[in-house]
Parts: C-alpha cells; structure tokens; sequence
C-alpha cells in the first residue's frame, strides 16, 4: 500500500531569520547576494514560501546559522504543515504527555492515533525538549498552536484564572479537595486551580469538554505538571460524565450563545432545579449544571456575557437563584478582561441552596473606573489592581466599588443583576472628575479661541496666475514620494478592545466608517514579523495615509504611527527635499481633487490615488502652507475634543442632578 506523501512544509523570510538566529535584513541580502539560495516554492512576490528543507540545508551548507538558534523555530513550520486544528492538536498532546513520563499517552482521554509521520514530529519535539527544557518546548508549542487558532479556541486568561481562584478560595471556607471545571477547554482554569492548592493537600482535578482535542491537550499540560488531574471528553449538557454533588470548587468559562445545546433533550433533567432554561438561555444552563455539581459549602465561579444579568427570558431563574439564595455575588470586569475583549464580563458565584435563605443578600461589584481600576477608556487591564478592587470589594461593606443588596430589592419586574445599576459611583470620584473634566474643557476651550483667532486672519488671495499641477504618479516616477497599498489584515493575529501600550494601531475601512466600534490592534512581534515578511503595510512618521475609497476619503500625516493599513488604505513616504508631507496631505485630501480622480464604474467608488494633483510649489512655500494645514488639523482635533469633553461633563452634572447632590439656590 502506498504511504502517503509527508506534507510539505513551508517557511516565510521572517520565519527563515528566526531560524537562522539574525534579522530580516540578513536573509534578503543573503537571497539578493546567493544564487544558490532556495528558490521560492510559494507565496507571492511580496511574502515568497520556501521550502524548510532546502532552507535548513542551504545554511548549514554555508554555515550561515547559530548553533544554537531556532531549534524552536525550526520545528514549528513542521508542526504547522500538518495542517488542521486536530492534527497539530494531537502532536502537541502527545509531546506533553511523553515528557511528563514516557509511555502516559495512553492515559489521555482520547487515542491519539498517530500517523508515523505526526510519531517521527512528537518524537523529535521529545528530543529536543532535552536541550530547550521540557516546559518551555511544549510551552512554546501551545502558545503557537492557539495563536495559530485563536478564532476557533477560546481561552481564559492565566491573570482572570488566578483571580477567580482567589474568589473561590475566599468563599469557601472548607478544605478543597475536588475541583471540577465542566467546559474545560484546555485546561486553564484547573491548572490555575492545582498550582493554588497544591501546598494545601493536592485536590483532585476533573474536568470534562466536548472537543476530544482540546481535553487531550488539556489532560497533557496537568499531566506535564504533576497534578492529580482525570479529564474526559463529554457533552456536559446532554450527558454529564462526572458524578454531580461531588465538587468542592467549580470554575467555568462556558460557552455562550449556543443555540443548539440539547433544549428538548434534556427537558427533564433533574439538575434544572430552578427551572427549565429556556432555548436561548444556553448559560443559565451551564449555571444550574455548576450548582448541581456543587458537594455541601462549595463554591462555583463562572465567566458570563453581561446580557446574562439582564435578558428577560432568563428572570425566572434569576428569581429562583436569588430565591433560594444560591446566587451569592455578581462582579462586572471591564471590558479587556477575557474574550469577547469588546465586552465588560461578567464572574457569578454560587453556592447550593440555604436552608434559610430569608434575609439573604446579594454582593454586587463593579469594577470599572473604581479607585485607580481599570475602566472603559484604559489601554491595558491592571491585574493587581483589578484584584486587589474585586477581593477588598467581596470582603468589605466599606469598600466603595461594592454594595450588599437584600434579595427581595432584586426581585423585580426585571430581576436585572447587572451591578452598575446598583453600584453608586463614589462621591470623591465623581468630585475629581468632574474638576478634571472643567479643567480640559477650560483647556481644549483656550487651544480652540488661539487656533481660531490664527486662522480667521487667513483671506483669500486674488488670482495672480497660474499654478501648474503634478499628479502623485508623476511624483512617484520622480522619486520624490513612494506608494504603498495596505493589505489584508491577518484575521489570526488581529485584536479587538482596547490595546495594551506595545500594541500597534491596525487601520480598515470599516474603522472609518464607524468609528465608534472597537479598536483593531495587533501585537508588536506580528507587526515586525509582518513587516519583514512583506505581509504588512506599516507606516513610520512623516508618512502620509490616504483612503482609497470614496465614502471615507481622506489624507492626513500619521501623527500616530506605526499604524498597520488594510485594504483601500494606501501609504506615501515623501522625500523631505522634494516635498512637505503635510502640505501634500492638505493638498490630496481637498474634496474636489478626489472627485476629479475617482472611478465611478461600479456601486464602490474607489480614488485612484496616483491621480490625485498637487500644485506645483517651491519647498519653501509648501512647508508655509503645510504649517497652515498643520493647524487646521489640530484645530479640528481640538474641537472635536472640546465637544466630547462638554458632553461627558454635561453627562456627569446630569447624574448628580438626579441624585440630589448638587448645591441647591
């Protein structure tokens, strides 16, 4: 019987350089410089495929690589050729649960079976986990894996893991023994949980998920740790695997927003015992399936959609909960915390039913904007302070991002949870706000009266001749500007919410139709990465961004950059002895020039860029207009900021009006 063919495996300039252990630069010298550098198998002009065999060949042929750089980096393309999630998965699985201790495959959930190619792959990954470390080898594998497949794979944050340890650990006041998470996914969130309690007497881990995939890889990063850990593959909803009653900790990242989750199957299901959930309330499900897994004063915490507290077909059981007093705290994170990164999630805690739940209360928290927390507008999630906010908050009737609310004040029409409606904001807050507020308003006022008493001696010239035009083509024939047309934005590596301080800006068209949406970024090792392979379109300062499409042109120097650029978005980097980027700018963005150069042939109209005209200016006369436009800019910014200033302002005076606390006569 024919074997078949091993998959091809490819490999990008970026890629090549890692390898090699030296910069991007290098390699295209090298391939420039050598004419027995490997030919391209792939790709395109400006991101070339090459085959990892003959590149590996090639720089050891010419001793080109360190001796020590990219044994990583070199493996990974091979891992990657296998092609889909399950098979690199499987690989991935088998390599943690051989360096945990040879022969413990078989103890993983699923059978792996191996073809010898994917064997010959795992064993080589064992070898040289010899020489990089066991735990950084399968480390590095699992991050590029669900890199790879971020879109398909959703995982919960080592940082939310700890705290929602620390919310469990705060509420249970049993030992643990048993700690179960029934949508396992990977594993985080039992990891986080073995590495708490390990000094404490080791617990038992259990966990369950419906992908065979991903419990294998699960199964082998607690076996790779040395936990006393057992994970099964099992639709948790329509055929539980694990004993209920039998958890003293239950932590959960479930899936949300499934339709399909087995509704009519299970109508009967004694765990619903605060009602049915209804078709379109997939995670009140997972929430009464946590509660009945729960042993006698255990404590689960789940991760849940906000619109969870809130939605009006799920009142019912948020009555029952509160009811029975199962529902002990709700906690809202900003928005950042974990995926979907857009959303302010929400972490519930429950316990079982009290015996008395008269004159139970609910611990409502929200930690957005609260004493230094993290808000809506912040860059980055401060974890310590985030924990620090939400533990002081559960803990504490003082602290001010927290409030104990009786059940029966819950138990309206609504039965809404969501903690902001609840949540007072704090006085002193709301005070330095608001002089904070008056003090850019004072501020963004003062630019706007300067820029405009500038600007309003500016007249128009009388005709005193002609001045001849050039076209942005021409230019770029010259020499004087060069062109580039972003590209597509990789989907994998693409961010959503608010960035971290190292992340790069990422531009599309939709980001300026709609510029309300969440921010596009991406990390600043993609970015290089990108760039060096071709794959990116980057700008860098000075550099003029022009939108190509009709419906959202425009032309501005990149005050901002580097800002990655999509499709329609086009990049011009000028010469500085020919010409000013930001009297070009002013020039290339004039609503008339655009009309004269777009194309009208079909329902998209796009700006043909290179035929957009620019007056034809001494340098000396274009860095005076350019200063002029220079201006207009930041007169524009200013406005537009006076504007969103007065209405936060005007929004926070609101607010203490209804409240009764501002200053009467």
């Amino acid at each position: 019987m024919k074997q078949p063919a091993e998959p091809a495996v490819s490999v990008t300039l970026a890629e090549i350089a890692r390898i090699a252990g030296v910069g991007r630069a290098a390699v295209s010298n090298w391939r420039r410089r050598h004419e027995s550098f490997p030919n391209p198998v792939g790709g395109s002009d400006t991101s070339p495929q090459f085959s990892l065999a003959e590149v590996e060949e090639w720089l050891d042929r010419e001793k080109k690589s360190k001796p020590t750089a990219g044994r990583l980096e070199r493996l990974w393309p091979q891992v990657e050729a296998l092609g889909d999630r399950n098979s690199m998965g499987r690989v991935l699985s088998a390599v943690g649960a051989e360096l945990s201790a040879p022969g413990t495959a078989d103890t993983l959930p699923i059978p792996l079976e191996l073809s010898p190619e994917q064997r010959a792959l795992a064993e080589q990954a064992v070898r040289l986990a010899q020489q990089e470390g066991a735990s950084e080898t399968f480390g590095f594998l699992l991050q590029r894996w669900l890199g790879t497949h971020v879109r398909q794979i959703i995982t919960t944050p080592e940082p939310l893991a700890e705290l929602m340890v620390d919310i469990a650990q705060w509420h249970n006041e049993a030992p643990v023994r048993t700690v179960i998470d029934p949508a396992c996914g990977t594993g985080s969130l039992l990891l986080a949980a073995g590495r708490r309690w390990a000094d404490s007497g080791e617990p038992k881990l259990l966990g369950q998920d419906s992908e065979p995939v991903l419990a294998a890889v699960a199964a082998a990063r607690l076996l790779l740790e040395g936990m006393n850990s057992r994970i099964m593959v099992a639709d948790t909803l329509r055929a539980d695997a694990l004993q209920s009653g039998q958890a003293d900790v239950v932590l959960c990242n479930p899936p949300s927003n499934e339709r399909d989750w087995g509704h009519a199957e299970v109508a009967t299901d004694p765990r619903w015992l605060f009602g049915q959930p209804p078709r379109t309330e997939p995670e009140l499900a997972w929430v009464q399936h946590s509660v009945a897994t729960l042993a006698p004063g255990g404590t689960a915490v789940m991760v849940l959609p906000p619109a969870v507290s809130a939605r009006r077909a799920g009142r019912r059981i948020r009555s029952a909960l509160l009811r029975t007093g199962a529902l002990r705290a709700v906690i809202a994170l900003p928005p950042g915390a974990a995926p979907p990164h857009g959303v302010g999630l929400h972490l519930w805690v429950l316990s079982q039913p009290c015996e008395d739940p008269s004159g139970a209360v609910v611990r409502l928290v929200d930690s957005i904007g609260r004493d230094g927390a993290p808000s809506a507008g912040r860059s980055v999630i401060d974890w310590p302070t985030l924990r620090t906010t939400v533990l002081e908050s559960l803990q504490s009737d003082e602290a001010p991002a927290g409030v104990s609310v009786p059940v029966i004040d819950l138990l309206d029409e609504q039965v809404d949870l969501t903690p902001a409606r609840y949540v007072p904001a704090a006085d002193s807050a709301i005070t330095v706000n608001l002089r904070q507020a008056w003090t850019r308003f004072d501020l963004r006022l003062s630019e706007t009266r300067d820029l405009s008493q500038t600007l309003s001696k500016l007249t128009p010239m009388h005709d005193e001749g002609t001045v001849t035009s050039t076209t942005v083509a021409e230019l770029e024939l010259a020499g004087a500007l060069e062109l580039r047309t972003g590209q597509a934005l990789p989907e994998q590596q693409l961010h959503r919410g608010d960035p971290p301080p190292d992340a790069v800006r990422a531009l599309a068209i939709p980001d300026l139709v709609h510029p309300e949406g969440p921010r596009h970024w991406l990390s600043a090792l993609d970015t290089e990465s990108g760039e060096r392979a071709g794959t990116l379109t980057v700008t860098s300062s000075q550099d003029i961004v022009v939108v190509g499409a009709f419906r959202a042109f425009d032309a501005w120097v990149d005050v901002e950059a580097p800002t990655v650029l999509g499709p329609q978005l086009h990049l011009i980097r000028v010469d500085p002895t020919v010409l000013d980027p930001w009297f070009l700018a002013g020039c290339l963005r004039s609503p008339s020039n655009a009309r004269q150069a777009g194309t009208h042939a079909s329902t998209s109209s796009r700006v043909d860029v290179r035929r957009l005209q620019v007056p034809r200016l001494p340098l000396d006369e274009q860095r005076a207009y350019g200063e002029i436009y220079r201006r207009l800019t930041a007169f524009d910014h200013v406005v537009r900021e006076l504007g969103e200033v007065a209405g936060s302002t005007s929004r926070a005076l609101g607010e203490l009006l209804a409240t009764g606390r501002l200053p009467r006569g």
